[in-house]
């Protein structure tokens, strides 16, 4: 270890061990912890503690539970990440993210009952939990990569419009019924038009949101902090409660207790489809952000792990009656920037955050819920994606389309059946790509080595007698009977009689029973009309798939070449 504090390069949480205690890097940090480390976690961890506040209250009024419970979900998920969680200064909490997911759920389920929307919100982060503890022992933590990024632009998008329209009745203090996006903002329109608006709840809003965005481009600058402190202020100072202006009153003193999460006749099936797709949402942004700060600090960090730390810290949360919770790309860079060297960080903010409850729970009385707003708001428009957008749609416009369709779902049915259909979309997007691949008959070019494509290379020679076929996709069920009209399309256009093709194999990386069928019935096709089937360059796994398929025995080992330029001079050769 660097004696300057630095990480050490190539360094994981996994080095030198081999037992239980892999599955707790933060144990494992404490190891190889410096003492010059200890002042630079404290100072951040005080600093960061100044925007968990804020940030976990203003969360959870935006996920449909009272502000308290965002506090709780700071305090027991850091502490739980400092045990399990692999990255070193990643800093987990409420996430502007998953309030339009978690809201979803909880005003369908629960509707005004505070306490009901508690226990739908924890039984939301259990599910979410077990759900990346049991992907991340099955080492699926690659299936968050299965998005593509269109797609993740898209829903994202418009999990952002419907967190950002979802608070502007707060700015306007206003109370309007959950319907989706559409139907709220036509609600807002008719309550304002009807003058049912808080002017004052409005400018403290907006004055807020502006001083936030203002100071957001001077990194080392508390800009939440400031300006949740001067909303507070000018409202205690004006006695705008008096005039209407809503505030979070006086919070609950004490620490959360551990409660086993339950509300009863509730709909589960909404609670684990929700909690699952909060565990995707949140795992895909944990990913991101982990590999930026892995990158730049010259560590690997395992995705499994950090599913199964994201698991634990969003399990710990529903049992101290949190609510489902993510990496923040909002704090984290605040404690880098405060000079974060470890966990130790995140349980410093969280000791502080419990020292509020504890000692000063009357402290954000005053705390107006247009300025929590805000917040989120401000947090919401960072989610937007527009500048990448539109180069995707100058080069690949079908794909910025699909994303366009994501946004829409997302917008138009709710951040659930919007991510439900992201995933199916981005499913159909993988399968079409595999189902139609591109396709090609192979020639000799002059002056350049190897065989290409024809379509290409109008002036390509080929060999009278063989057709050179390759497929640039695997074989499976949905692509089986194309492959099979195609090649047989190449072996009917060829300008002379077809006595052998040979399938160029390399792009070809798995076998299904289906295909595997539909070449043993091209083989025998093919046979009766004096054709015989080879194959070059199949790579050896798949071949060995063929084999435990009952089909490289039949046709013969003979048939299977290393290269295309053997499999021509055995043609060649060939009487």
């Amino acid at each position: 270890m660097p004696s300057d504090g630095s990480i050490a390069q190539g360094e994981t949480a996994s080095d030198a061990t081999q037992g239980w205690l892999r599955w707790l890097p933060g144990v494992l940090m404490l190891r190889h912890y410096q003492a010059a480390w200890l002042p630079r976690d404290i100072a951040a961890g005080l600093v960061l503690t100044t925007m968990l506040v804020p940030v976990g209250i203003a969360y959870a009024e935006a996920s449909g539970v009272p502000g308290v419970y965002g506090l709780y979900a700071t305090i027991i998920p850091l502490l739980a990440y400092a045990v399990f969680g692999p990255s070193r200064i990643l800093v987990l909490g409420p996430d502007s993210s998953l309030a339009a997911p978690i809201l979803s759920v909880v005003v369908v389920i629960a509707g005004s009952d505070p306490a009901r929307a508690v226990a739908v919100a924890s039984m939301m982060a259990v599910v979410s939990g077990l759900f990346c503890i049991v992907l991340g022992l099955l080492r699926l933590g690659f299936i968050t990569e299965l998005l593509s990024k269109p797609i993740r632009y898209g829903y994202m998008n418009g999990i952002a419009l419907t967190v950002l329209i979802s608070q502007l009745p707060k700015f306007f203090g206003i109370s309007v019924e959950d319907q989706g996006p559409l139907r709220e903002i036509m609600s807002l329109g008719t309550a304002i038009s009807g003058g049912q608006a808080n002017w004052y709840s409005f400018a403290v809003g907006a004055g807020s949101l502006v001083l936030i965005l203002f100071l957001k481009r001077f990194e080392r600058v508390p800009g939440i902090l400031i300006a949740v402190v001067l909303a507070t202020l000018c409202v205690s100072l004006f006695k705008l409660d008096a005039m209407g202006v809503k505030v979070l009153g006086r919070i609950p003193q004490g620490l959360p207790a551990l409660v086993f999460p339950w509300a009863s006749g509730a709909d589960v099936v909404k609670i684990v489809l929700g909690g699952c797709a909060v565990a995707l949402i949140s795992f895909a942004d944990t990913s991101v952000l982990s590999r930026t700060y892995a990158a730049r600090f010259h560590i690997r960090v395992d995705p499994n792990q950090e599913m199964v730390g994201l698991g634990a810290a969003n399990l710990a949360a529903g049992f101290f009656q949190g609510f489902p919770i993510s990496s923040s790309s909002s704090r984290t860079p605040v404690a880098e920037a405060a000079g974060a060297r470890s966990q130790l960080t995140g349980v410093v903010g969280a000791l502080a955050v419990a020292v509020v409850l504890v000692a000063a729970p009357s402290l954000m009385r005053h705390l107006p819920n247009s300025a929590l707003a805000a917040v989120v708001i401000a947090a919401a428009l960072g989610l937007f994606e527009f500048a990448d957008l539109r180069r995707i749609y100058r080069i690949q416009p079908w794909e910025f389309w699909l994303s366009i369709a994501c946004f829409v779902g997302v917008a138009v049915f709710g951040a659930i059946p919007g991510i439900c259909i992201a995933v199916v979309i981005a499913v159909l997007e993988f399968l079409w790509d595999a189902w139609r691949p591109h396709y090609a008959v192979l020639g000799r070019v002059d002056n350049l080595r190897g065989y290409h494509d024809t379509k290409r290379y109008p002036t390509a020679t080929r060999i009278p007698g063989l057709v050179l076929f390759r497929w640039d996709a695997p074989l499976f069920f949905a692509n089986a009977e194309l492959f099979q009209e195609r090649m047989l399309e190449a072996i009917d256009a060829s300008p002379t009689p077809v006595r052998r093709i040979v399938i160029a194999a390399e792009p070809v990386t798995s076998v299904d029973v289906t295909a595997a069928d539909m070449l043993r019935d091209l083989h025998r096709t093919l046979g009766e009309r004096g054709i015989a089937l080879h194959f070059a360059e199949m790579k050896d796994p798949v071949r060995d798939k063929l084999r435990r398929l009952e089909l490289a025995d039949i046709m013969g080992d003979h048939r299977f070449h290393p290269t295309l330029g053997s499999a021509v001079d055995d043609y060649l050769q060939t009487p």
